[in-house]
């Protein structure tokens, strides 16, 4: 369940989900003068410019800053293109026009959220499924993010745009439905039009699947 908190300026306002925030601290380095965890409130808008809070929340990677602007500037655009970039060692970036799904048993699923950025957890631990809540940084979950090419072409460039449908599924791996760009720590890209990412932890192909979830005890709603 989400825990929204709101602060306000004249000309902006941030909404912070304090489950979804995994302190990849953009919004310090970036804006410190808004963002600083010292103070309190720790979001302060009026210390800056509603542009120069829009830029800096739109580099937040898990989508716990958002921003609705009251100075009739431009609201959060969807971005052009689908990507899931694999963060060494942590969680797929996803960011897109992004449609998050409950598996409710219907071949649609149920909807949770529409979103522009994710973090979505790999390591199969984190206690806030399917968001990555950081626990890969205190039990140790390592992976270096590259792409098996020998078992994954690169496929063919896609205009990775339009609804990317995010949906894992009980128990098991997270599905992803939509042209999309997958980006290792290489530099890599790898178009896909469908991909199913682990999200057990265990898969000896990451960040796909190989079914490894059947085999290790990975429970997940």
């Amino acid at each position: 369940m989400s825990k929204i908190h709101t602060y306000e300026s004249e000309a902006i306002q941030v909404q912070y989900d304090v489950k979804r925030c995994i302190h990849a601290a953009e919004c310090v380095k970036r804006l410190n003068v808004v963002f600083d965890s010292s103070k309190k409130p720790w979001v302060q808008p009026a210390n800056a410019n509603a542009d120069a809070i829009a830029e800096t929340i739109h580099a937040c990677p898990s989508g716990a800053l958002h921003y609705a602007r009251k100075d009739g500037g431009t609201s959060e655009l969807t971005p052009d293109r689908n990507t899931v970039r694999v963060e060494p060692d942590g969680p797929l970036y996803l960011r897109g026009d992004i449609t998050l799904l409950r598996d409710d048993g219907t071949d649609d699923g149920a909807l949770v959220l529409r979103e522009t950025r994710l973090a979505l957890c790999r390591c199969g631990l984190s206690l806030n499924k399917p968001y990555c809540d950081n626990t890969h940084r205190t039990l140790g979950f390592a992976d270096a993010g590259v792409v098996n090419a020998v078992q994954e072409a690169m496929g063919d460039p896609l205009e990775a745009s339009g609804e990317l449908r995010v949906r894992p599924f009980t128990n098991g791996n997270v599905q992803v439905l939509g042209k999309l760009e997958v980006h290792d720590t290489q530099g890599n890209v790898y178009y896909r039009d469908e991909a199913y990412f682990c999200r057990c932890g265990g898969s000896g192909n990451k960040p796909f699947c190989d079914d490894t979830h059947n085999n290790n005890g990975f429970t997940a709603e």
